[in-house]
């Protein structure tokens, strides 16, 4: 069956089971999609749950949709990508192919080696309407997570139970190699900046768990690595289920 076109939403339907979507959505849906009153859409929120609705009307600024349907969303394993921060709009390429592979948490990394200041709020909010999006558009549910920026010394402290931690390091095993002798539910994937993690980083990271796992001999961009790395990790799981 094919699926309906799918949109995202700010908030939930109110008590009358009527969905209100924003001036961009409602742009999409009815200038790009040309879709009318009665058409059957599909809306995605923030936590991942689906709903399907017939559009009631456009308005001035927004849309509307009546609900039939709500489809909560299945939890998934951890599929978490721990990106060092990168300039400039690689950084958005990071967050949107992220969530396309599947991630469910992107945990923004700074590191000693970041160049440029930590992300600010309104960055923040960029990143988080890039994770929906992409989300949408890919039909991964629920929409990854993007969490605040925190120091890599802290990041890897906080590891989630019976997830495998993983750090990019060039000259380790093959990543393959290494999923391939190890039993776990979830997967933590750390990469490093423009001139790779400080030796004290890989060092800490390595007592606190992390197993270092190689992405081949070419040397990558710090971009290339995570996405790699992610979609590695993103097969693996896929092979198990």
């Amino acid at each position: 069956m094919k699926h309906p076109p799918r949109f995202a939403i700010e908030s939930p339907p109110d008590a009358g089971g009527i969905a209100r979507l924003a001036a961009t959505e409602a742009h999409h849906m009815r200038d790009v999609m040309r879709l009318k009153p009665g058409d059957i859409v599909s809306l995605i929120d923030e936590e991942g749950t689906t709903y399907l609705g017939a559009i009631h009307g456009y308005l001035r600024g927004g849309a509307e949709v009546q609900i039939q349907k709500v489809e909560n969303a299945l939890p998934r394993p951890p599929r978490i990508i721990a990106p060092a921060i990168v300039k400039g709009p690689r950084m958005d390429f990071i967050v949107e192919k992220a969530a396309e592979l599947g991630a469910t948490e992107l945990w923004p990394a700074v590191c000693g080696r970041t160049v440029g200041r930590p992300p600010g709020a309104e960055k923040m909010m960029r990143w988080r309407r890039l994770a929906i999006a992409a989300s949408k558009q890919s039909l991964s549910l629920p929409p990854m997570h993007v969490s605040d920026p925190r120091p890599f010394s802290t990041l890897i402290q906080v590891l989630p139970r019976d997830t495998l931690a993983l750090i990019c390091s060039a000259g380790a095993d093959p990543m393959m190699e290494v999923l391939a002798k190890r039993q776990f539910s979830g997967i933590l994937v750390a990469s490093g900046p423009e001139g790779d993690f400080e030796r004290e980083e890989m060092d800490a990271a390595i007592a606190a768990g992390f197993v270092p796992v190689g992405l081949g001999d070419n040397r990558l961009r710090s971009e290339t690595a995570a996405i790699a790395a992610l979609a590695i990790a993103a097969q693996w799981q896929a092979e198990r289920t």
